[in-house]
């Protein structure tokens, strides 16, 4: 019941495209929106209001007035909604295995040299954290 509650709030793919142009200009009128996504999803603004709407009812944006106008901002935060997108993924195709998701991963894009160092960095790390009688040594 609880994981149905977080898919609820779990943006689409349009929405999550609504959301990117949010993040990155803080707030945007309907028009704005419409405008920044016109040419790659070949959407109509009426479309975008409407998605607007459902978005500020699942509580992913809010409004001001500014006018006749609505000035949206995303209620969400980009790193919290990523987390949310991949735990789901994560959950649902992997069955909560994260080296198969990983696995997958890699075998779609292989990672440059900086994110393999990254990569080394953070298991490290994850590994020290478990055991603290290392105390970081190797």
């Amino acid at each position: 019941m609880n994981g149905k509650q977080h898919d609820d709030r779990a943006p689409t793919d349009r929405e999550l495209a609504i959301l990117k142009v949010l993040w990155s200009q803080g707030e945007a009128t309907v028009r704005e929106v419409y405008e920044a996504l016109r040419d790659d999803l070949g959407i109509v603004q009426n479309t975008v209001q409407a998605f607007l709407r459902v978005m500020t009812e699942k509580g992913l944006v809010a409004h001001r007035t500014v006018g006749r106008t609505f000035v949206y901002r995303p209620l969400v935060q980009r790193e919290e909604t990523s987390k949310r997108l991949l735990n789901r993924v994560l959950e649902r195709a992997f069955d909560g295995a994260l080296d198969a998701l990983v696995e997958s991963a890699t075998a779609l894009k292989r990672p440059t040299r900086d994110e393999l160092d990254r990569l080394r960095a953070l298991l490290d790390d994850l590994d020290s954290e478990k055991s603290p009688d290392a105390g970081g040594a190797r």
